[in-house]
């Protein structure tokens, strides 16, 4: 698997030397290229995947502190980019980002790969609170925004938990993409489940004006 535009995500000031785009994009290709021969997360080594990628170990641990951030750009790489969200209005955004959560499921359904490193990392506490940390976390942490905005402008009841708001709106997408992955996941699911839910999150009678006028 070619990851040749993916950047791996470093937090604080670079460390040591320059950074080489060269060199990170191969070691993202070596742990890839490790994990498509079948070798365990558990088992690869920095010393490895240095040999692997034709670096030497210090050019890993100046962009990374270990193998949990390691691994966790690996990720992140493999994934669909998260979205950037319009900002027109709540249904829009909830569109998106629900729509961002099918490609996710269509692409664990793809790649063996990408399923069987979300369960190892699963097994991996450190592996996986890492990735809870710099992935899931800032991911929900924008959903929540978007139903906040929502609730302060009057498309949304203000009366429900934003949390519990939030994960109403992705349930169904992970019920299917995860709990049942062979159910379907057609191209109109996410407008499916934001109009659904929408109906009943109004909140009676008409929308305040802000809601109602076009923006600029």
């Amino acid at each position: 698997m070619s990851l040749a535009g993916s950047h791996p995500r470093q937090d604080g000031p670079p460390r040591g030397r320059p950074r080489s785009e060269s060199a990170e994009r191969a070691i993202i290709e070596g742990v890839m290229g490790l994990l498509e021969e079948g070798v365990p997360l558990a088992e690869l080594s920095i010393e490895r995947i240095a040999r692997t990628a034709g670096v030497g170990k210090a050019t890993i641990y100046r962009r990374w502190r270990g193998k949990e951030e390691l691994f966790v750009d690996v990720l992140r790489a493999a994934e669909p980019p998260d979205p950037q969200l319009p900002g027109t209005s709540v249904r829009e955004d909830l569109v998106i980002l629900l729509e961002a959560l099918r490609r996710r499921g269509l692409a664990d359904r793809a790649s063996a790969i990408l399923h069987n490193v979300r369960v190892q990392m699963k097994n991996s506490p450190g592996i996986w609170a890492a990735y809870h940390k710099t992935v899931v976390a800032p991911r929900r942490r924008a959903g929540l925004e978007v139903l906040r905005r929502g609730q302060r402008s009057g498309e949304l009841r203000a009366d429900v938990d934003a949390e519990l708001l939030y994960d109403l709106f992705v349930g169904p997408l992970l019920v299917r993409a995860v709990l049942h992955p062979d159910a379907d996941l057609p191209e109109d699911l996410a407008e499916q489940v934001v109009d659904t839910l929408l109906e009943g999150l109004r909140p009676a009678g008409p929308p305040p004006l802000a809601a109602r006028l076009p923006r600029p």
